[in-house]
């Protein structure tokens, strides 16, 4: 890498290949919206708890939503970091997140599950980003992705434990 007089690295050479559509900058889009979508769904199941786990689910899903909204300015500011601007209005979140928005009607096992099925694919897709941020050199956003990772691994966790338990859910 070339380096001015002073010996430093020019900025525009250490996002130089990060164009709109290389991977690590596509892996970070879609983790950006698929956080947005999944701030609202918690938000969603937390406003629509019921049951008789109705105080305890009511604050774990306030507790996931809080969770996931303080990765979401990280997340975006590593793409403007990185060179590109992060995707930032509704219909963008909805055509790059691989997560879909809660649906409407659901009880409580199935608002559990949709979850759960949300966090099993974030995982996967984060754990693929760590891969691919190595592969191209770029140690900030393997660090960004490796914490954030194991915020929905626990997130899951707890999900996969309330539906195996079976402990008071509806239906």
């Amino acid at each position: 890498m070339a380096q001015t007089a002073a010996g430093k690295t020019k900025p525009a050479e250490i996002s130089q290949n990060n164009t709109k559509h290389n991977e690590v900058v596509e892996s970070l889009q879609v983790q950006v919206a698929n956080a947005f979508i999944l701030y609202l769904n918690y938000k969603h199941y937390h406003w629509q708890t019921f049951g008789p786990l109705f105080r305890d689910l009511h604050r774990l899903f306030d507790e996931l939503a809080s969770d996931v909204y303080e990765t979401i300015d990280e997340l975006a500011e590593r793409v403007r970091m990185i060179g590109q601007n992060p995707v930032s209005h509704v219909e963008d979140f909805l055509n790059t997140a691989t997560v879909r928005p809660a649906k409407k009607g659901n009880d409580m096992r199935q608002m559990i599950t949709e979850a759960d099925r949300n966090l099993l694919t974030v995982i996967k897709e984060m754990r693929e980003a760590v891969a691919t941020a190595i592969d191209n050199n770029d140690p900030g956003t393997a660090d960004v992705m490796t914490r954030f990772v194991q915020i929905h691994e626990k997130h899951e966790w707890w999900l996969r434990d309330i539906l195996e338990k079976h402990d008071g859910l509806t239906a």
